[in-house]
């Protein structure tokens, strides 16, 4: 590549000559092109090649046409409050730009930049996208995220000018007039560098979005990739509902293969080249078969992760301190080659302050009306205002809840206005999801049917702060906010660890202070996440024909269906895994009663009927018995994926419902032979302390097993003889009950002897302080509570450490 002369350096650069020095020159989408194709090509990451138009061409072309004086003039008599105003006044600049020819001199400049990108050897013309860049762009304390516009596509000297010149135009969109007048910015300071890069064939691949930071909680040790089929637009505007993967950064960097999590996405349509028609892009349907695979394969999902962490990394060397990223990437069709062709510093989550922590709590619940993605975890209330076209926008009236198809660029001046977002389409990096992130909205996106359901003026709450779901209640619920200062809170003596039964919320729980998890529930996952019994896909070819359709529904994607169960158990597991790390998380194995395994799909075919399953086929016996010993086997599997294959080493088991010393050691043997042996690797296996025969015999118990975790709901129950379901002995049943308390001094004080670890993950402290308070008292080593006690426990044992310390 031929660097440009020195005459057209002032109009235009390669991107070889641009760095992050030269935002003031190019913008920082431009000078991070410039900066990555520099740095990051020689490591192997690739960058599309191109060259950037300056801020000073920007400039000239304003000069010489006068537009520069009656730009002003127009944007005087602007209200920037008044949707209909600011229309009117944006559209007469955009016009004005669209009918003055640029410079002879810019053109020349932009024309032989283009004719030396185009392959000299082939003779054909490129294909090029044209991205405009302002001056103030990608600045920390303001993203700009699609305020201009881009061109994909773009073919020849003639188009390739007229989109040059939309570019500049589009600095003066309603969108972007807004935003600057709502940060603070000279509209006649700020200038446009247009990007003109070499176009990835994506449209007959895939493309999408990432960030080296959840997006949802600020969670930064995991890399989020959303991807579709066709050029990536489609994804950035939430045209589509993308797949979703999250990638674990600390072990990925060891060589592991931490795909922590996979959800397929609708992709039911995907933006392609128009070849020979009137605009250079359509959108097309995307087959059912092809909806129904991932848009990329599990090599390339590590791949984009591992770019993600270097391109972060690079950014927060250069910067001093850490720098999380908002990348675009695309795959190219033709060669199969992967490419990054946009970076900018992700600007909401990382701005977070980590030491306060705000939690939303509803009053109540009313009637659900809907479900889709959360976009931040917040709650709102408002009547709905449905828009279903951009020409209804000046309809929009402060403090409503905007209901939409999707969202773009056009609609941001009125987004500022609502109290809440809800859309049909769009992942968790659409345009609805950034620009609900960044103004600190609720938004819930892909709902799929909103505007169908909801209606204009209705009154609805949104809420965000149920884990992965966006929940639509109908009608005004009351709610509570929670701000919690973290920064001032000690750790005590004993450990204080969670109960996580969604893996969904996990990364959300991991910022309360905390020192792992005690109880993580493999129930949980399986009802969630799998919903489908273990045998009925283990046996799928001789299940009925409608409960092979069931099946088939849920493990869409999936020929080998056993492997979909060890999947999605595995992916909840390790969502969980790594949210904690490298803290522990005891993962209790399943504990399923008979009844609720026949709850699941296919379920029961395969349970038996019992008059009391409470005390039945569960727990420890199911898994070395032969009728369950392969569904059992495919648990094993799942974490032994999670262990090795991703790394997530701080992964510990715990057998429930154990009856005997006899049933513990056949447990064991079956879980080594999947290669899960106590002591191997670092594996500690736990056992639930839940039946008195556990108390009385927990010397030999710890002789098998690492320690004890007590179940105070089930030892209560099995020590008073009470049904804990049955609402007519409910008064009995109490953890404070002196026999109870006498069983865990026992077990407290014999796992002590024997050198155990000794912990408790029951309700009971999580609901009682004095019960805490006892726990403290007796030495136990841990406490595990549910989310919401944590906080509050905590600080109750600090006081109670206190007091034993100055008494000794």
């Amino acid at each position: 590549m031929s660097v440009a002369t020195e005459n057209s350096l002032d109009l235009v650069r390669w991107f070889e000559q641009i760095s992050m020095d030269d935002v003031a020159i190019v913008g920082g989408k431009n000078a991070s092109l410039g900066e990555m194709y520099r740095e990051l090509t020689p490591q192997g990451i690739r960058i599309p090649n191109g060259f950037a138009t300056t801020a000073a061409a920007y400039r000239t072309f304003l000069a010489e046409s006068g537009l520069d004086e009656k730009i002003p003039q127009i944007l005087s008599g602007m209200n920037v409050s008044d949707v209909g105003n600011l229309q009117h006044h944006a559209m007469i600049i955009r016009h004005m730009i669209l009918e003055t020819p640029l410079p002879d001199l810019l053109s020349h400049a932009i024309v032989a930049a283009y004719h030396q990108l185009c392959d000299a050897s082939s003779h054909q013309l490129a294909d090029v996208a044209v991205r405009s860049s302002a001056t103030a762009e990608d600045l920390p304390d303001a993203s700009f995220a699609g305020q201009q516009e881009t061109y994909l596509n773009v073919r020849g000297q003639a188009t390739l000018l007229d989109a040059c010149r939309r570019c500049f135009a589009s600095l003066f969109t309603d969108r972007a007039i807004s935003y600057r007048a709502h940060h603070g910015y000279d509209h006649m300071q700020v200038a446009l560098s247009i990007g003109v890069q070499k176009m990835v064939r994506s449209d007959l691949a895939s493309s999408g979005v990432m960030f080296s930071i959840d997006t949802e909680s600020g969670f930064r040790n995991a890399v989020l990739i959303n991807a579709a089929y066709g050029l990536g637009e489609n994804v950035v505007q939430g045209s589509v509902n993308p797949d979703e993967y999250y990638v674990f950064k600390p072990t990925l960097l060891k060589g592991h293969r931490p795909i922590l999590k996979k959800s397929l996405g609708s992709k039911s349509m995907k933006l392609v080249y128009d070849a020979g028609g009137s605009k250079m892009t359509k959108n097309i349907p995307v087959s059912p078969e092809q909806s129904a695979q991932y848009a990329i394969s599990d090599d390339d999902i590590l791949q984009l992760a591992q770019w993600a962490c270097a391109i972060e990394n690079h950014y927060s060397q250069r910067k001093g301190s850490d720098c999380p990223m908002d990348m675009e990437w695309a795959k190219d069709g033709n060669t199969g080659e992967l490419f990054i062709v946009q970076a900018r510093p992700e600007t909401v989550q990382s701005r977070r302050s980590v030491n306060t922590l705000e939690r939303y709590h509803l009053k109540g619940h009313g009637k659900l009306l809907l479900k889709g993605r959360s976009i931040g975890e917040k709650i709102a209330s408002g009547p709905v205002r449905l828009i279903r076209d951009i020409h209804e926008l000046a309809t929009f009236q402060q403090g409503e809840i905007l209901v939409t198809d999707k969202t773009d660029p056009d609609w941001e001046p009125v987004m500022k206005q609502a109290a809440g977002i809800i859309t049909n389409r769009g992942g968790r990096t659409c345009h609805a999801a950034i620009v609900s992130r960044e103004i600190g909205l609720p938004a819930i996106v892909g709902t799929g049917n909103a505007t169908d359901i909801l209606q204009d003026g209705q009154v609805v709450t949104i809420s965000c702060a149920e884990g992965d779901a966006g929940i639509v209640y109908e009608g005004e619920l009351g709610f509570d906010v929670e701000s919690i200062d973290l920064g001032a809170l000690r750790r005590p003596k004993t450990k204080i660890m969670m109960n996580v039964a969604s893996p969904d919320e996990a990364f959300a729980f991991s910022m309360i202070p905390n020192d792992g998890v005690g109880l993580a529930r493999e129930e949980f996952i399986i009802g969630k996440y799998v919903k489908v019994h273990p045998q009925a896909l283990l046996g799928f070819d001789d299940l009925d024909e409608t409960t092979r359709l069931e099946v088939e529904t849920v493990t869409r994607g999936y020929e080998d269906k056993p492997q979909f169960y060890i999947d999605k158990l595995a992916e909840g597991i390790a969502m969980i895994c790594a949210a904690f790390y490298p803290k522990d998380v005891i993962v209790r194995l399943s504990d399923f009663k008979t009844n609720e395994y026949a709850g699941l799909i296919g379920g029961a075919s395969f349970e038996p009927s019992e008059a009391n399953p409470m005390i039945g086929f569960r727990g420890a016996s199911r898994y070395y018995h032969p009728s369950f010993q392969e569904a059992f086997g495919l648990e094993c599997k799942a974490v032994q994926k999670v262990r090795h294959e991703m790394g997530l080493n701080n992964l510990k088991l715990m057998v429930p419902f154990c009856r005997t010393i006899e049933e513990g050691q056949k447990v064991q043997a079956e879980m080594s032979k999947y290669g899960l042996v106590r002591g191997q690797d670092g594996l500690e296996i736990y056992v639930m302390c839940e039946i008195p025969s556990n108390v009385i015999l927990a010397d030999q118990f710890a002789e098998i097993f690492d320690g004890f975790s007590i179940g105070s709901n089930d030892l209560t129950q099995l020590t008073l003889g009470v049904d804990r379901d049955s609402e007519i002995v409910a008064h009995v049943f109490d953890e404070r009950n002196e026999a109870v308390k006498r069983m865990i001094h026992n077990v407290i004080g014999t796992a002590k002897s024997a050198g155990a670890k000794i912990g408790i993950c029951g309700q009971a402290p999580s609901d009682y302080p004095d019960f805490a308070e006892f726990l403290v008292r007796e030495g136990i080593d841990s406490i595990s509570l549910t989310p919401d006690a944590v906080l509050k426990t905590t600080i109750d044992i600090l006081q109670v450490e206190e007091q034993l310390s100055t008494k000794t």
